[in-house]
């Protein structure tokens, strides 16, 4: 599982799949999350800007990436 440390409070959900180098680019990353293919904390979600906080987890593509401080 890898890692996105938290430089603020939180990091949008994109940001996060462009961060853990899951996606290539903020127009991949919005494709994939309203095609329903992103989950957090093993719920699938369609908001691009999903706030994740410390704690988090999604999963895409068989990978998962925890949000920690």
């Amino acid at each position: 599982m890898d890692v996105i440390r938290l430089r603020d409070e939180y990091i949008k959900l994109g940001q996060a799949l462009k961060a853990a180098g899951l996606v290539g680019s903020g127009a991949e990353a919005k494709e994939v999350i309203l095609k329903g293919a992103v989950s957090v904390n093993g719920e699938t979600d369609v908001r691009r800007g999903r706030k994740l906080y410390a704690g988090d987890v999604i999963t895409f593509n068989g990978e998962e990436v925890k949000i920690e401080d």
